[in-house]
């Protein structure tokens, strides 16, 4: 009997030092909440609430090449401004020079041919005896200076298309601005399926506004339109009507609200506005865009 409650003592004294630290432990003060940054809100009463991604002037411009090869040359790297008509790429040519070189040895071969045959030609013209020379042999060397004039000519046309061939090699931009992206380095082997290269004039930009197909039917072109930077309230772009584009089109770009569809069709409209003098704007950044729109709460309702 003394034992057991010998035991209980101790057990006792044991549970009253884990109901000390327990309560130590469980008074530490919670670690502090990361503050989250205010999403932006509309500035009107009613509104339609889209989204949109930031793009160089007149949309930014996808390069590719004309074939599956490997790239030999790069002239410019991201963010260097170019213009247009400047190289960017050049794909490899050995191939079309090792060619170029046979077809230029044929263009001699044929000029040889054309000389032999004009000179053969004019010196059965030159005799005025018919015994020696018939009017049918004549006709023969004129025959066979015309096929060389011919061969000639198809000669110098291949050296034409193997030259344009190696100049298709070589990638130029199609505008002035800056290399805003460039996916490939030099000695790789790129496909033609994929564009490797984006363009972009940066001297201003625009807005892609996606409307949903639900509230394109209520879009008003002159109604005002604002702009925030993703999830900041703090940075308000009033916005200026481009154009609409009419197609509506698959939506590409998901925000993750619970409410979104991902079979979502959308109307897409170009806005441009004036960077803030305060804070950047660079080319793929989303924003949140309302654009005033009195229909809506009736629509809704």
């Amino acid at each position: 009997m003394s034992i057991f409650n010998t035991i209980s003592f101790y057990l006792a004294i044991l549970g009253i030092f884990l109901t000390v630290v327990m309560s130590q432990l469980f008074q530490q003060e919670p670690p502090e909440a990361v503050s989250l940054k205010e999403p932006s809100r509309s500035p009107f009463l009613q509104a339609i609430a889209s989204s949109g991604i930031v793009e160089a002037i007149d949309k930014n411009i996808e390069i590719g090449v004309p074939e599956d090869s490997i790239v030999e040359k790069l002239w410019f790297k991201v963010g260097d401004p170019i213009c247009k008509g400047d190289a960017l790429l050049q794909l490899d040519t050995r191939a079309l020079k090792a060619k170029l070189e046979v077809q230029k040895a044929k263009v001699e071969v044929a000029e040889a041919v054309l000389k032999k045959a004009i000179d053969q030609f004019e010196r059965v013209k030159r005799v005025k005896d018919s015994r020696a020379v018939s009017q049918e042999d004549i006709n023969r060397r004129e025959n066979e200076r015309r096929v060389a004039e011919m061969k000639i000519k198809a000669a110098k046309a291949e050296v034409e298309e193997t030259k344009e061939l190696l100049n298709r090699l070589v990638v130029c931009s199609p505008i002035e601005g800056v290399l805003l992206k460039q996916e490939v380095r030099e000695g790789e082997f790129v496909s033609r399926n994929k564009p490797l290269l984006m363009v972009g004039n940066l001297k201003h930009l625009q807005i892609r506004v996606d409307i949903d197909e639900q509230n394109a039917g209520l879009f008003d072109p002159k109604s005002p339109a604002v702009a925030f930077p993703k999830n900041n309230s703090h940075v308000s772009i009033p916005l200026t009507f481009v154009r609409i584009e009419p197609y509506v089109i698959p939506k590409k770009s998901l925000t993750g609200a619970s409410e979104e569809r991902v079979d979502t069709r959308v109307l897409q409209v170009i806005y441009a506005f004036e960077e803030p003098k305060d804070y950047a704007m660079y080319v793929g950044q989303q924003a949140d865009v309302y654009i005033e729109n009195s229909q809506i709460e009736a629509h809704e309702e």
